[in-house]
């Protein structure tokens, strides 16, 4: 069951929504919310402090409670070292500003390391891009702001959108992308 998606699902308030045929991991207490959907990973992995317990699952990485790396930052790892190159992580966002924090840090990580990710909330998508574009099709609506994690990125072009932008530059400490 080898592809390029992988699915990580941890604890917090995410979408029912899983990709077909995608590898699946379940970061500590995502298992529940799994469970909750139906839904049985392919790995279970973590230290465990959110679900309370070692899970009976038949592939289990343990890990200890006093750590470095966030569960999910684990999991990525874990995805990255066995191929995986697209990422939709769920259940990250809306619940503890700094797991939200370290979540879009993991992000980064994801782009840094020439994958992509997506980080599905409650009503929102967040992703990024490196050096790269970014399309939507017609007819489509919501709600779209564009930033710059960590420094400075130059030469946005925004087309198309009610706000647009020509050759900019959007800075990390200036909301100018929001909406």
């Amino acid at each position: 069951k080898m592809c390029k998606e992988c699915c990580i699902v941890a604890a917090g308030p995410s979408p029912s929504f899983i990709v077909p045929g995608a590898f699946v991991i379940a970061a500590d207490g995502g298992l529940e919310k799994l469970r909750e959907d139906g839904i049985t990973p392919d790995l279970v992995m973590g230290d465990f402090d959110s679900l309370g317990k070692i899970p009976n699952h038949p592939n289990v990485i343990t890990h200890p409670t006093e750590k470095d790396d966030t569960d999910l930052m684990l999991a990525v790892k874990y995805a990255m070292e066995h191929g995986f190159k697209i990422f939709c992580i769920f259940g990250c966002m809306g619940g503890r500003t700094d797991m939200s924090i370290a979540t879009m840090q993991t992000l980064c990580y994801i782009l840094n390391n020439g994958c992509t990710g997506y980080v599905f909330g409650e009503n929102s998508v967040v992703t990024g891009v490196h050096n790269g574009q970014m399309f939507f099709g017609t007819g489509r609506s919501g709600t779209i702001s564009v930033f710059a994690y960590g420094g400075k990125a130059e030469g946005v072009n925004i087309k198309g959108l009610r706000y647009t932008m020509e050759d900019g530059t959007i800075e990390s400490d200036m909301p100018i992308g929001v909406s």
